[in-house]
């Protein structure tokens, strides 16, 4: 994967030095602290998420033109916990207070779910996304799903018992059960390609805006900070509870465009493993972890709310720029060679 194009300060000085450099410049540190003091939506500020992304990619795979040591350069570290301070706290002021009761965690997962107001933007993509609108759709949700599994996964050394059992068996399908061809994110590269989509990794970033990033960026720091291994089981248990009906809405929408199940296949494989993934991640995964880590129970349910405000802020990105009449992306997205 190349260094994507740098859509600010920070960014442009980041690259840079990552290309070129053994150390992070006084350029780049006087960047960050000029973002930190500035007035800014963390969660939609194109310079941050883009620069934060680009940290915790060196946790994936890398770029091509980066060293593989940048990886933990504490400066680097540094830089980077000053921008997921940014990040987490924007975050817990979009999710708001955390309320926790008696009930069990599923119930309480349940009700958070069934609070959430944001809007449905696969009843739009089942009902009217055009094809331009699908393939936006799609750029934005590359970003995530060409690495589908991987942000939770960092989660599984940090648990132990019946939560970390339950959630390997909910990862083993993501990838596939063992089979490289029914990798979700295979299966997802599948569907961009039917849709004239480059579906390289990575291959997109430029395409997409910043709530593209912010959505994994969110599960990133989850899944790579001990300290919020709650959340990221009460995100991870919130995707599998909320993606079912959505994904058959999905695959609906494609089929109305005239796409069969060799396109749908991404859908129709979330239907039904996310049926099944429902009461293995709220009850066996997030209940264990909950009867033996008490006080992280505000954790589980913050984890989850973020999984809901992020699906709503990308969801109202995007209806609100095709509402205008123009592309939810900053450019057209890359058409497959």
């Amino acid at each position: 994967m190349h260094l994507p194009a740098a859509r600010g300060p920070l960014s442009e000085s980041l690259i840079r030095d990552l290309a070129t450099g053994p150390a992070l410049s006084a350029a780049t540190l006087e960047a960050a602290a000029r973002l930190a003091d500035a007035p800014l939506d963390a969660l939609t500020d194109e310079d941050l998420q883009l620069s934060l992304a680009i940290c915790y990619e060196l946790h994936y795979r890398g770029f091509d033109e980066v060293d593989d040591a940048w990886e933990w350069d504490p400066e680097l570290l540094r830089l980077r916990g000053v921008l997921e301070t940014l990040h987490l706290s924007a975050l817990q002021e979009l999710v708001g207070p955390v309320a926790t009761t008696d009930e069990p965690i599923d119930v309480q997962l349940t009700t958070a779910i069934a609070a959430d107001d944001g809007p449905s933007l696969s009843k739009f993509m089942a009902r009217e996304g055009t094809l331009a609108q699908w393939r936006e759709y799609l750029a934005v949700r590359s970003v995530y799903h060409l690495k589908e599994g991987d942000p939770h996964t960092f989660a599984i050394p940090r648990l132990s018992g019946r939560t970390k059992a339950a959630m390997v068996e909910i990862q083993a399908d993501e990838y596939g059960g063992g089979s490289a061809v029914r990798m979700h994110s295979e299966l997802f590269g599948g569907l961009m390609r039917d849709l004239d989509l480059d579906s390289a990794y990575g291959a997109l970033w430029d395409d997409a805006p910043a709530v593209a990033f912010s959505s994994v960026n969110t599960m990133s720091l989850f899944g790579l900070h001990r300290r919020w291994r709650g959340a990221a089981l009460g995100h991870l248990a919130t995707v599998e509870m909320t993606s079912s009906e959505p994904s058959r809405r999905y695959s609906a929408g494609l089929r109305r465009l005239g796409f069969d199940e060799s396109t749908t296949v991404f859908y129709d494989e979330h239907v039904e493993a996310d049926a099944v993934h429902e009461q293995i991640a709220s009850v066996d995964m997030c209940g264990a972890f909950v009867v033996e880590n008490p006080e992280l129970t505000a954790d589980v349910l913050f984890g989850a709310r973020s999984s809901l405000a992020m699906d709503g802020l990308a969801a109202r990105h995007l209806l609100a720029a095709w509402d205008a009449g123009r592309s939810a992306l900053r450019r057209e997205p890359s058409l497959a060679a």
